[in-house]
């Protein structure tokens, strides 16, 4: 499913790389360890997480994931949302809790 459709539907806000969001997304990956996502996450994937520190851009990258999600409306730092930018990372927030974010994902498909 296209990241575009998946915002419009469900109003997530964009906080880096609005000019990439015509990207495939192919499942998700859900994990605040970045242990865990290094470990587990594949490419492609979108990464639901409460952590917004500068790292996570870091591992994004690394693991080749589609995007990160932030959660419950996490407060990302400017220093995080300009370093998603510089290496071409979406990144995005929901305003609903993790469990509540995945639910209305399934629902519209995903």
């Amino acid at each position: 499913m296209k990241i575009q459709d998946i915002v419009e539907q469900l109003q997530w806000e964009v906080l880096a790389g609005a000019g990439r969001l015509d990207a495939d997304a192919q499942g998700g990956y859900v994990a605040d360890l970045l242990s865990c996502v290094m470990a587990g996450a594949q490419p492609g994937q979108l990464w639901f997480t409460l952590q917004t520190h500068l790292n996570i851009i870091a591992v994004a990258s690394l693991t080749g994931v589609a995007g990160i999600v932030v959660t419950e409306s996490a407060p990302v730092a400017p220093e995080t949302i300009a370093k998603a930018e510089a290496e071409g990372v979406i990144l995005l927030s929901s305003s609903e809790p993790t469990f509540e974010t995945l639910v209305k994902l399934t629902q519209i498909g995903f």
